[in-house]
């Protein structure tokens, strides 16, 4: 029987949450698997149940302190339908929006530029102490200033609209608690236009990067799959609403014009032994074959235009890169992402001028309901948050499926790609080497917290320590 060595890349770097990657090799040092693993467990999905509903939309986005705007407004979504309110006040649905533009915004740009541009800029088998953010400062201030600034401006988007930068309030049941003043705007107006110029320099990076690289984007992580998102009804772009469309790997449809509320019509997820997190797929193509990726790279190809300008001058450039057909190159992520960032400034400049911003109408109230479903397109992507409240106004039922949920497949997929091709009977194994793998992790900007959820019993132990150190009981209950 041949045997396995197996190595452990823990903790992943430069990612949201905790997680690690373990590849097997036989005797021959070549490749026989490799994986991600989810090891950190949040519970969300059970201690919100017995929450008073309008509880939820603060209280779930302490799942992440990267994306906490988003779970804010996917569940405030929901609870608008238990509270049955169909459609919001302009002043409401215009004050949200800036909100989630203001989001993915900042947590793209924190992405790119802190994250991953270590990576693109110095190689990814360069020198690890130099292959991080103060590299990045030290060696190209100027870029890294921008970053700074461009994430900044995102963030104060979202001090004005939610309250605060981080776990804000703005988002309530059936609207919103405060709109946009007029020093608010005009604090915001002034430096929207410098931000707009940052946003076409960093599409430019990220474009160039994939040009000047075509041979390694075009091998590096890339596999054909389908693809997910919300568009608006037209087909557009819509980080914030729409319908449901997914694409097989040569851009057929698989449904589209699907309404949101009925995903689990077509949504399945399943689970794996060995990690947190769960795998869904499109329940007519099975288990198997239903796999899709979802995010910027994801929306770039389900989109049919983007309604800005700019970014849709960019998307046509994006499409053109893979001759019209979906893109499936993992490293186009990053292209992707700094397109969205784009639409999101030009979007924001656009709100920015609408009077409804100052607008007095801010809720609405409708007939009581038990169930609400609500959808999002997250930084990483398609986000689905499911309630179910009682009569008392209790929380008695929660499932969540993040964005980086519905990467997992794609991620495992792509995590042993690159080790195959680059780690397989090679008798020594560097550093830089597993950097590449996660780099290919780091591509789809996994948040690891969001993402920690599982069906059945999880296996727990429990120690209780006396006062001088010493153990006087412990208990374990093994998973199931």
């Amino acid at each position: 029987m041949a045997k396995t060595r197996v190595i452990e890349i823990d903790p992943l770097t430069r990612v949201e949450g905790h997680g690690k990657v373990t590849i097997h090799l036989d005797d021959h040092n070549n490749v026989d698997e490799a994986r991600l693993h989810i090891v950190e467990f949040r519970g969300f999905e059970r201690f919100i149940l017995g929450r008073l509903y309008w509880e939820v939309p603060v209280i779930v986005q302490r799942l992440c302190g990267i994306c906490p705007v988003s779970h804010h407004l996917a569940a405030a979504k929901a609870m608008d339908q238990i509270v049955g309110v169909e459609r919001l006040t302009p002043t409401a649905e215009k004050i949200r929006r800036l909100m989630h533009y203001g989001q993915i915004m900042q947590s793209n740009v924190l992405h790119f530029f802190h994250l991953c541009s270590p990576d693109l800029l110095f190689g990814f088998e360069s020198e690890v102490a130099k292959r991080n953010i103060f590299g990045v400062i030290q060696a190209y201030p100027d870029l890294a200033v921008k970053g700074i600034k461009l994430r900044k401006f995102g963030q104060e988007i979202i001090r004005a609209t939610a309250g605060k930068k981080i776990h804000g309030t703005g988002a309530i049941p059936g609207g919103v608690n405060k709109n946009l003043s007029l020093a608010e705007r005009d604090h915001l107006l002034k430096d929207v236009g410098q931000m707009i110029g940052w946003a076409k320099e960093a599409v430019a990076l990220a474009k160039g990067y994939c040009i000047d690289h075509l041979p390694l984007v075009q091998s590096f992580a890339a596999f054909n799959s389908s693809h997910m998102s919300l568009v608006r009804e037209d087909g557009a772009l819509d980080l914030y609403h729409g319908v449901l469309r997914a694409i097989d790997a040569s851009g057929n449809p698989i449904f589209d014009q699907v309404d949101y509320r009925r995903f689990n019509d077509y949504l399945m997820e399943e689970v794996r032994s060995w990690s947190y997190m769960k795998f869904p797929f499109i329940k007519r193509r099975g288990n198997l074959d239903g796999w899709y990726r979802v995010g910027p790279l994801s929306r770039m190809n389900t989109a049919g235009f983007i309604d800005t300008p700019s970014a849709d001058a960019a998307h046509q450039e994006f499409r053109e890169f893979s001759g019209g057909r979906p893109n499936q190159m993992s490293l186009a992520y990053h292209w992707a992402r700094m397109i969205e960032v784009l639409h999101c400034v030009e979007k924001i400049r656009e709100l920015l001028h609408d009077p409804d911003l100052q607008g007095d109408d801010l809720l609405l109230r409708g007939e009581r309901r038990e169930e609400g479903i609500g959808v999002i397109e997250a930084p990483r992507g398609t986000l689905f948050h499911h309630y179910r409240v009682d009569h008392n106004d209790q929380v008695s039922f929660c499932n969540l499926i993040v964005s980086t949920t519905n990467n997992n497949e794609a991620m495992n997929r792509a995590v042993t790609q690159v080790a195959k091709n680059h780690l397989s009977g090679q008798k020594i194994i560097s550093e830089g080497m597993l950097n590449q793998i996660e780099v290919a992790v780091r591509a789809y900007d996994p948040c690891l917290s969001c993402a920690t959820h599982a069906l059945g019993q999880m296996p727990l132990q429990v120690e209780l320590y006396g006062a001088g150190g010493d153990l006087l009981e412990r208990r374990v209950r093994e998973g199931g």
